[in-house]
Formats: C-alpha cells, sequence, structure tokens
C-alpha cells in the first residue's frame, strides 16, 4: 500500500494529530490514574494477607510451644510419681526466666487426711474454692491432650491455667499444670512479629477472648464486642482456610481487613483474628499521579516536536528511499522471472532429450528382438505403440500423479518382459494407497528401471530381480546388484541427473541411492 507522506503530514492534518495526542494522553491519565489507584489497593491487601499468614504462624507456634511444655510438664510429673514434683516445677521455672518463655510451672498438693494444700502459686487456690464470683472461667476443648483450662483473674491480671491431676490411694490429690500471663502473651506476640499495621487476638470456640490488644476485653465474650458473626469463623468451605472480609476494627474504629482462621491444638480450640488496617496513601499516590502528567505533556511535547522536524527534514529524503526501494523491488521480481524462466527452459530441454532418448533405446532392443524372436518383436512393437502414447503429450510441469506413472511402468514393463522373458522379473507392492495421489516426476520409475537394466547382468542363471514398493513418503526401487564389467554404457548419469533437477525445482529432497551386498536401491521422495 503506497501512503501519500505529503497529504498526510499538510499543516492541517499536524493540528489533528497534535490535538489526538492530547486526548488520547489525558485519556491515558485517567486510566492510569485508575490502574494506580487498583494496584496500590490490590497491592495493600496482598501485603496485608502475608502479613496475617506470618501473625498466624507466631501465634500456632507459641500455642505449640505451650503445649509442649505441659506435656514435658506432664511426662516429668508422671516418671517417678510424687517424688520430685516440687523440683521439676522450680527447675523448669527457672528455665523459662533465663530463656524468657511465657509458662510457669505450678502445684498444689491437697491432703485428705489433714484437708490442707501445699502449694506454690496464689492460682492455685481455685481448687480450694468454687463459684463463678472467685474469677475465674473454664474454657472447654475437645483435644486429645486432656488438660482442663481456666481462665483466672488476679489483681487485673489475667492468666489462662491449664492443669491435670493425679488421685493418690490415700485419696490425696496433686493438681499440676502451667500458668500464661494474657497481658505478657500479647505483648510477646508484638515483639515477636512488630509488622506494622496490624494486631490479633484469639478467642475460643465459644467465643472467650484469650488475647487482645486491648486489656479490658480478655475474657468477654467476642461476640459482644466486634461484629464477628459465626458464619465467618466457618472457614472449612473456603479454599484457603480461613475468611476474609472489611470491617471497622473495634480497638483502632477504622477500616481494617480482617481475618479469621481455626487455630487448633491437642489441648486448645477455637480462631486467631488478625486485623490489618488498610493504609492507601493518598498523598503519596497523588505525587504519583502528578509526576505521571509531567512525563505525559514532556512526552508529548517531545513527540510533536520530533514529528514537525521529521517531516521538515526528512520528507524529501523519504521519497528518495521509497523511489529507490521501489525500484529495487522491480528489479527483484525481474530476476525472480528471470531465474524461474531459465529453471523452467533447463527442464525443457531435459524433457525434450527423454523422448528421443527412450524411442533409440526401444528400436535397439526391437531390432535385437526381430532377430531372437519374431512373435516377441510383433508384440513388442504392438507395446511400444501403446505405451509410446503416454510420450506424445510430457505435462509441462515435468510432474504426474503416482498412479499415472505407476500404469505406466507396468506397461513398460511388460515390453520389457516380451524382450528378456525368463531373464527379467519385475514386482510392484503397494504399501500406502493413498500415496497413489501425490505425485512424481515424469518417467521417473522408467527412468530407474531401465538404468537397472543398463548397468547389470540379465541371464537366464542370474534373473535381473526388480521390485517397485509405494511407500507413504516415496517409491523405492530395489534391483538385484550384478554389475557389468566388460563394456561402458553411454548416457550413464542421464535420468538421474534429470530427476535430481526436478527435485531441486520443486525444493524437495533429492534422489537418495544406496548399494548394499545383494541390492541397488533407489528412493524417490513423493511431491505433494
Amino acid at each position: 500500500m503506497t501512503i501519500n507522506f505529503k497529504h498526510v503530514l499538510s499543516q492541517k492534518y499536524i493540528y489533528i494529530a497534535v490535538l489526538s495526542a492530547c486526548l488520547i494522553a489525558a485519556a491515558a491519565f485517567a486510566v492510569l490514574s485508575i490502574l494506580i489507584t487498583r494496584d496500590s489497593r490490590r497491592n495493600n491487601e496482598e501485603f496485608a494477607r502475608k502479613t496475617f499468614v506470618r501473625k498466624y504462624e507466631t501465634v500456632e507456634k507459641e500455642f505449640r510451644n505451650i503445649e509442649d511444655y505441659q506435656y514435658l510438664l506432664r511426662a516429668l510429673i508422671q516418671k517417678d510419681g510424687l517424688k520430685n514434683y516440687r523440683e521439676y516445677s522450680a527447675v523448669l521455672n527457672d528455665i523459662n526466666r533465663k530463656r524468657n518463655l511465657l509458662p510457669y510451672s505450678w502445684y498444689s498438693y491437697y491432703n485428705a487426711t489433714s484437708g490442707k494444700s501445699e502449694n506454690n502459686s496464689l492460682l492455685s487456690d481455685v481448687f480450694r474454692k468454687k463459684g463463678r464470683e472467685n474469677g475465674y472461667v473454664k474454657i472447654k476443648n475437645n483435644g486429645s491432650g486432656h488438660f482442663s483450662d481456666l481462665l483466672i483473674t488476679r489483681k487485673d491480671s489475667t492468666y489462662w491455667v491449664s492443669y491435670d491431676s493425679i488421685v493418690l490411694p490415700r485419696k490425696d490429690i496433686l493438681y499440676y499444670g502451667s500458668a500464661v500471663s494474657l497481658d505478657d502473651l500479647h505483648q510477646y506476640f508484638i515483639n515477636v512479629d512488630k509488622t506494622p499495621n496490624n494486631y490479633a487476638y484469639v478467642f475460643t470456640k465459644e467465643g472467650i477472648c484469650i488475647t487482645h490488644p486491648e486489656k479490658k476485653y480478655i475474657g468477654k465474650n467476642i461476640f459482644d464486642f466486634t461484629n464477628i458473626k459465626p458464619k465467618d469463623t466457618v472457614c472449612s468451605t473456603t479454599q484457603l482456610g480461613y475468611t476474609e472480609g472489611s470491617t471497622i476494627s473495634e480497638y483502632l474504629n477504622v477500616e481494617v481487613t480482617r481475618f479469621v482462621k481455626p487455630l487448633k491444638t491437642d489441648n486448645f480450640e477455637g480462631y486467631a483474628v488478625v486485623n490489618h488496617v488498610n493504609f492507601l496513601i493518598d498523598e503519596s499516590v497523588n505525587r504519583t499521579k502528578t509526576y505521571t502528567v509531567y512525563i505525559f505533556l514532556a512526552a508529548l511535547f517531545l513527540i510533536v516536536t520530533v514529528f514537525i522536524l521529521f517531516y521538515r527534514f526528512t520528507n524529501s529524503a523519504y521519497k528518495e528511499k521509497e523511489k529507490i526501494q521501489s525500484d529495487k523491488n522491480l528489479l527483484l521480481i525481474e530476476n525472480e522471472k528471470m531465474h524461474k524462466a531459465e529453471a523452467l527452459n533447463q527442464l525443457q530441454q531435459l524433457k525434450n532429450n527423454i523422448n528421443p532418448h527412450f524411442l533409440f533405446n526401444s528400436l535397439n532392443s526391437l531390432y535385437m528382438l526381430i532377430g531372437i524372436n519374431k512373435e516377441n518383436a510383433r508384440k513388442f512393437t504392438m507395446n511400444l505403440s501403446k505405451i509410446y502414447r503416454y510420450l506424445i503429450v510430457p505435462p509441462k510441469e515435468n510432474i504426474v500423479p503416482v498412479a499415472q506413472e505407476i500404469s505406466f511402468i507396468q506397461q513398460y514393463m511388460e515390453l520389457l518382459k516380451s524382450r528378456f522373458d525368463e531373464e527379467l522379473s519385475f514386482t510392484l507392492i503397494i504399501n500406502n494407497t493413498e500415496s497413489l495421489e501425490k505425485k512424481i516426476p515424469y518417467l521417473s520409475l522408467q527412468m530407474v528401471t531401465e538404468n537397472a537394466i543398463k548397468h547389470n547382468i540379465a541371464t537366464i542363471d542370474h534373473p535381473l530381480e526388480i521390485s517397485i514398493t509405494v511407500e507413504e513418503n516415496g517409491i523405492t526401487v530395489k534391483n538385484t546388484w550384478q554389475p557389468k564389467t566388460d563394456e561402458a554404457v553411454q548416457g550413464e548419469k542421464f535420468g538421474l541427473d534429470y530427476l535430481n533437477q526436478v527435485y531441486d525445482y520443486f525444493k524437495n529432497n533429492s534422489v537418495n541411492i544406496s548399494v548394499d551386498s545383494e541390492y541397488f536401491i533407489c528412493f524417490l521422495p513423493l511431491l505433494e
């Protein structure tokens, strides 16, 4: 398609192009602003999910550490009964203080005979008093740990107490377990994971809050001071195993993304909640938008300037280049036509040589046959007249259907059989009938079989065997390898040269020739 740049780059069209560029820049800025806002929110949401996973893993890990500590305490006390429970408790507490671990162990030994108790913690008095008014709430769980859990409030502090008991033969009872300050537990979560813009808390499956940054909510029912609904805790139907939604924080009174995920161990069953504050820094986003406007305007000005300069200083050079390119294309087309005409001329010359070549060979054979067997000579003459009709009007493109060439070679072999009789045997095998619809060079089978007769001995004792096999991708012509050694053959490479030039013209693989110990094999590729 030819483009008239002088018309396209006229002053009127330059103004239109500038106006269009301005409109495109404005539209692009609007789209970019939307994309920046959307990507900022998407990045914020993705960051919130990552911080939620990290915060949840921190909470889960500490709950499992508390559980492992309870198992260790049970194993030590049950190892040798009541011999060293005081020492075990003291040693474990000393280790916890040095390693800054949250749980500490306690015990309370109740003597049934005296009715007195021995203990190492004020928290153990819960086993001597009854009633919720004494500051404890029981936490239910169905885990396999078999520890009982209580929330105990002492002096404005709430503790999570896990305990077990051993009943002795005299009905003495040893209560033992671990206790964790929920204030210390929440502070631990903050210190371990200082990811900004989020906070976490844990509540039991009944809704009792275990940890919370607001101390007054610990021990309260989560459904009373938050807008969490029971459906928010149904996480089994979600693909990721947790629920996610936007809400207003009961603690910060700002919009947050809330994640709720089950938290379950052998001795605890509840939920972990992570609230992530949604920060969209409008000032930063607006600054980015402003910079984007400046960039668009500068780029637009630069493009228009370069466009005008290009029009003024390169218009004539472009026309000259266009003319040179047009002349070059014409030369290439003419050159291609000349090459094709030359190739067709060479093939036509070869084709013109084939018919006389075939006729002279046939007349030589007829001359020899007249002196040997006149009856076969008459048959040979009649057959020659039939098959020579195939040669009267050769194809222009030098290729014919495989089926047509197969029919011709059968007639041709009948002609040769009348001359050679038992000295020659011919076999035709068609393994792929679809290949009969493809094409092959004109007289290619005749040339290959004639080549076999020229160069090989054919006698009654050593008959010449020729087989033609039609395969999927080509035709294999195979003859017994018994070459003549006492005479030179004229036109030895005439037929093969012709075939190779036809295949080269159609840009196909050339004729493939090989010789093994017994056979001479020629493979002719098929043309589509």
